[in-house]
Order: C-alpha cells, then sequence, then structure tokens
C-alpha cells in the first residue's frame, strides 16, 4: 500500500530520478521514496537478460483498485497486481514541448515515460492510498520470464509483513478463493490457516483431458509461458523420498489430502503429465502421485542437460535459460511413466543397436573350445543348458572339461553346486583336466607323469580363483531356492558367470499335497531362468533320465528326463552325453555330444557332435572324421 507525496514532493522525487528512467532502469517504490526493491536478484541474469528488454519493464496502473475488484481481498491486507493501463499509443513529443519551462518539460517526458509502466501520476490525488503490486515485485517475475499478463490471469497479488513484501498465490475453486500461499524474500513460505489444501491454479484443468502437475506456482506460471494453462501445481512441495509404504485410505492420506479433495477434476484426464522438479525429491513426488493418479495414466518429463554434470531443475529455470519454446517442446515430447513390468521396445533401443552391430560381447556365444562343436552350441550368459544321459555316460565330466575350457578361454568364473562329488574327488578332476596330467601315479596313472607339488600348488591357487562351491553344511538336502540365493551372492561377490547344479535329484522337492510333479518342476525352472536373466549367469542343470526298461544302448532323448517334459519346454539348451560301452561298436573313448534342442538360431544347431576323452587326465579332445568309424 503506498501513500503518494504531494504535488511538489512528488515533482522533485520524480525530477531526481529523470535519468533512471533515461537508461530503460525500473523505479521501485516504497512508501515514502523512491529506492532499489530488496527483491530483486542480486545474481547474474540469463543471457535473455543481458541487454535491457521492453519486457522488463511492467505495465502498471496507480488508479486506486475498486473495492468490488475480484482479485483484491481487503481483510486480509494484500493486494492484486491492476489491470494494464490503457493501450493507446501516448502522443509523440511535440514541438510545443521545446517551450515550456525546464522543469515542466522534464516533468512531461517523465509522465510519459511513467505512462508506458503503467503509473499516471496525473490522476493521483496526494494522501490517498494507491494499491498497486510493488514495481520490484513484477521485476522479481519477469527476471523469471513471466509476463504481468501472466500475473494479472493468475490473480498474483503482494501482502506487506512488517517492513517486507511477500508474494500471495491465491488458490481458487470454480471461481471462490480457497486459500493464499505466501513467499518472502528469504523464500519462506507460509499459507492461511485452517483452509482447504487443494491444487494452485485448480480451475485451469477444469475437464482438461491432458493436465499437467508441477512442483512449485512459479512453475505453473512458467507453463502459462510456454502456452499450457491446463497446469497445476502442488501445495506442499515434495517428500524426501518415496514411502515404503502402501498408499493409505483416502480419509488417512494426509500428506496428499490435496489430490482427494480434487480428485473429481481429474476424472475426464486421459493423460497426466508428471513436470516435478528433477532431483530426488522431485522424483519422488512423481511416484507418489502416479500411485494415486495410476501410473497407466501417467508421462514423465525429462530436462534437459545444463552441462556435463547437471541437468536443469524445473520448468521455470528451463524458462529462463532455453525460453518458452524448449519449455513446449519438453511437455509435447513427454514420455510414459514407467510401469513395473510394462516396457516397449525404444527402451531397449540402446541394446538392440548394440546386439546389431555385436558390441555387447557375446551376441554369438562364448566357444566351448571344441571344433566340432562350433557350429551346434556356444554359451550365451543368461541361458539354461540342460544336460541329460544315462549313468557313467561321462556327463558330470564333460560340464567340468567344458568349465575348463571356458575359463582358459574367456576368463570365466564359476559356482558349483555339486552334490554327488566330494570336494576332494572334484578339485582332482578340475586339475587334471586344467594340468593334463594324473593326480596319482598309480593304478589309472600309473603310466604317464603325475602332476608335480609345484603344478598342484599352482592349480590350487587356480581352483580357489575359478571356483566357489555352494554346499550344504549339514546331512539336510538343499533347496533350490537355497541354492539360487547362494549363487546370487557368488555372482555379486566373486562375479561367477556359470552356475552348474548337479544333479535334480539331490536336491529336496517338498512341494504342497495340491501340486503336481509336472507343476512343481515348472515352478522350479521358471525360478532357475529368472536367475539366469537376470544375472547374466549361464546355468547348466544336469537331470538323470527316468529308468529305461528296453534300452538297446543309443542315447536317450530329453523326453526322457525323470519328472517332466518342461526339461525340454522350459530349457533354452538340450544335451545328451553319450558314451560307447561296446568295444565291437566302436572305439570306448568315443563321446557323442547330442545337442537336441537350441533356442537361439544365432548361435547353435541341432546336431551331433563327437570327442574323444583320455581316462587319464580326464580331457575331451576333437577328433578326425576317420577317428569316428
Amino acid at each position: 500500500m503506498l501513500r503518494l507525496p504531494s504535488h511538489n514532493q512528488r515533482f522533485h522525487l520524480l525530477i531526481r530520478n529523470l535519468s533512471s528512467f533515461a537508461s530503460n532502469t525500473t523505479i521501485f517504490m516504497t512508501s515514502k521514496h523512491f529506492l532499489p526493491s530488496p527483491l530483486l536478484p542480486q545474481t547474474l541474469s540469463p543471457k535473455h537478460f543481458s541487454t535491457p528488454s521492453k519486457r522488463l519493464l511492467p505495465s502498471l496502473s496507480s488508479k486506486p483498485i475498486p473495492n468490488n475488484h475480484s482479485f483484491w481481498l481487503r481483510t486480509n491486507g494484500f493486494y492484486s497486481l491492476p489491470s494494464p493501463s490503457d493501450s493507446s499509443p501516448s502522443p509523440a513529443y511535440s514541438q510545443d514541448l521545446e517551450d515550456q519551462p525546464s522543469d515542466t518539460r522534464s516533468l512531461q517526458i517523465l509522465n510519459h515515460k511513467l505512462k508506458q509502466l503503467g503509473i499516471d501520476i496525473t490522476k493521483s490525488v496526494a494522501g490517498r492510498e494507491n494499491r498497486l503490486m510493488c514495481p520490484s515485485l513484477t521485476a522479481y517475475f519477469a527476471e523469471r520470464m513471466i509476463s504481468s499478463k501472466t500475473l494479472k490471469r493468475n490473480a498474483i497479488m503482494q501482502k506487506r509483513s512488517g517492513d517486507e513484501i511477500a508474494i500471495a498465490f491465491t488458490y481458487w475453486r470454480k471461481g471462490e478463493l480457497v486459500n493464499c500461499k505466501y513467499r518472502d524474500i528469504a523464500k519462506r513460505f507460509w499459507q492461511e490457516k485452517d483452509t482447504e489444501k487443494i491444487l494452485y491454479g485448480l480451475d485451469d484443468i477444469a475437464d482438461a483431458s491432458d493436465i499437467i502437475i508441477v512442483e512449485g506456482e512459479m512453475d505453473k506460471l512458467a507453463m502459462e509461458e510456454a502456452g499450457f494453462r491446463n497446469c497445476v501445481s502442488v501445495p506442499d512441495g515434495a517428500p524426501p523420498s518415496v514411502s515404503e509404504k502402501e498408499v493409505p485410505a483416502e480419509e488417512q492420506d494426509t500428506k496428499y489430502q490435496y489430490l482427494w479433495n480434487c480428485k473429481e477434476y481429474f476424472k475426464k484426464a486421459a493423460r497426466i503429465i508428471l513436470a516435478t522438479d528433477g532431483d530426488l525429491p522431485g522424483q519422488a513426488l512423481a511416484e507418489e502421485l502416479a500411485r494415486r493418479l495410476g501410473r497407466e495414466r501417467c508421462w514423465r518429463v525429462k530436462w534437459p542437460k545444463k552441462n556435463d554434470v547437471g541437468h536443469f531443475k524445473d520448468a521455470n529455470e528451463v524458462l529462463m535459460y532455453l525460453g518458452p519454446s524448449v519449455l513446449k517442446d519438453i511437455i509435447d515430447n513427454a514420455e510414459l511413466y514407467p510401469i513395473s513390468g510394462l516396457f516397449n521396445f525404444s527402451s531397449f533401443f540402446d541394446e538392440i543397436d548394440q546386439y546389431y552391430h555385436r558390441t555387447l560381447g557375446y551376441e554369438f556365444g562364448v566357444s566351448t573350445g571344441w571344433r566340432a562343436l562350433d557350429n551346434l552350441y556356444n554359451v550365451v550368459p543368461g541361458e539354461l543348458t540342460i544336460v541329460t544321459g544315462v549313468p557313467n555316460s561321462g556327463k558330470s565330466e564333460w560340464i567340468d572339461a567344458l568349465l575348463c575350457n571356458l575359463n582358459e578361454g574367456v576368463g570365466w568364473k564359476f559356482a558349483l553346486c555339486s552334490m554327488e562329488n566330494k570336494v576332494r574327488d572334484h578339485a582332482r578332476k578340475l586339475l587334471e583336466k586344467s594340468i593334463k596330467k594324473p593326480f596319482f601315479g598309480v593304478g589309472y596313472g600309473s603310466n604317464v607323469e603325475r602332476m608335480s607339488v609345484e603344478e598342484l600348488e599352482k592349480g590350487k591357487k587356480w581352483l580357489n580363483d575359478t571356483f566357489q562351491l555352494i554346499r550344504c553344511e549339514n546331512d539336510s538336502l538343499p533347496s533350490i531356492q537355497w541354492v539360487l540365493e547362494l549363487a546370487r551372492a557368488a555372482v555379486l561377490r566373486h562375479g561367477v558367470q556359470g552356475l552348474v547344479i548337479d544333479p535334480y535329484n539331490e536336491l529336496d522337492h517338498q512341494r504342497p499335497v495340491s501340486q503336481t510333479e509336472t507343476e512343481y518342476v515348472s515352478q522350479m525352472l521358471t525360478k532357475i531362468k529368472r536367475f539366469a536373466q537376470h544375472h547374466s549367469c549361464h546355468v547348466w542343470f544336469v537331470a538323470h533320465p527316468r529308468q529305461l526298461h528296453h534300452w538297446i544302448g543309443a542315447p536317450p532323448n530329453l523326453y526322457d528326463i525323470s519328472g517332466s517334459a518342461h526339461f525340454i519346454n522350459k530349457c533354452d539348451n538340450g544335451i545328451v552325453i553319450h558314451r560307447n560301452r561296446d568295444p565291437e561298436a566302436g572305439p570306448v573313448d568315443l563321446v557323442q555330444v547330442c545337442v537336441r534342442k537350441v533356442r537361439n538360431k544365432v548361435v547353435g544347431n541341432i546336431g551331433d557332435a563327437f570327442l574323444s576323452y583320455d581316462r587319464v587326465t580326464g580331457v575331451y579332445k576333437d577328433i578326425d572324421e576317420s577317428q569316428k568309424k
């Protein structure tokens, strides 16, 4: 509220400040003098304000605001931005001014400049109160690219609090004032007591199909400068983090009661754009809003980068530094709010590009180390391979040899849940395959040089660096869930890329009475596949075939696996290991690797490969075609 000085005082004060207007500098008013406003920020302006701009000069009027003005709340002591002054052009300076006395000529020139600002001092009366928004506040908004037109339409007001002037954001619903929120120079906020909490700008989203929600009133005004009036702001800012609790019932959801108070305004909304701040509390607010409004109709914005290390924080900052057109583009290009488990292909375009250009590393899988298998079976991270074969066909031995090849070729590490092997026996088998010498010098190894102590010590370090053991320390059987939890720890702690579970029938398979074995196996394999995919870890699962009553020595089929046809239905790869036992049928060291299923045609094909097995060292080697006969 301003009291104008007398005519003579006003004349001399205005003459003294004439030079300020000559350089397009706004005059700031206080109750008795023209002084710079403390509300004008002292920081450097964005590039938009590096030169004087007409937009910085607010259009104000010194006319008293009528008592029935819809935006003037006399009882609370805050006042509205007055209507812009007459937009008709002011007359050009006439030649008659040259004939006027110096003081009169200066005053008329200054009157002309004040009229350009909307302040008509010729119609002011000494001693009368003049209700208008302090020019410093208008300049404060203009510094943030908020125009007087937007301030007027949103009924931005001011309230004197002691010696300071606070901005008043008025909250309306269906044309009636519901609440008022204040902001002072220190960016302190407070609201009228005992008022209903609603969204700021609520009437602007009535019957809107698209609604934008921002975090602060200034962002709501910024959206209007970018052409969006269908925008509201939350009244209470953002929470520090997302609540871990379920969304409470409406009557108990006190923090977000403003949403429930405005729920009728969202009934027709097909798209709700969450344009909250880019910091962690702002993202937490977006999640809390989406939980209540429905993620399926929510979109979100991504604020552009400000520099190499940070992004713009909110709508008003984008408006100030990048302008309204960029802010409009950001809203127009809002993306779908993520829903857990629901994706579109665009979320994976980067990975698809890497796959196409073969920059992921294992697009065609990893070679087994045997040439005979290169066109049939390659190891892909995240897949499940079922391995079967009749007893004593060498299933476990072949897998051990495969692990040694993968470690030697690409440095993979492994977790072993091998329940049929004692640790010392399993260590012997692995060391023999790695060092290619027998562990003992008697019996099977009596005719070959035994590994030395030095080789043993080196091999022990290799074992420790390459393998993690998953074993029960008591006499209980491990469940698949227990195995996968320890395997997950091995992946995270030791970086293993492969898991061996050998065999299926050594696990604890307790299940509800109402669940069939087929249902149990399906559920178990689903858990294993999810583990493999989530941790990019290849899993080899050994399963024995059921008893073959009429077996004639041929390799079994994957459908012969005991338990369920799901073993072949759900696996990515299915392999049968078969070894000849009849010397009359061929070499007894001949191992047939039957690849019976390959889900991904990029990495393999169905077919058979033959390897030779060295019983002394446990090593598998490629063979010539002539050796197969």
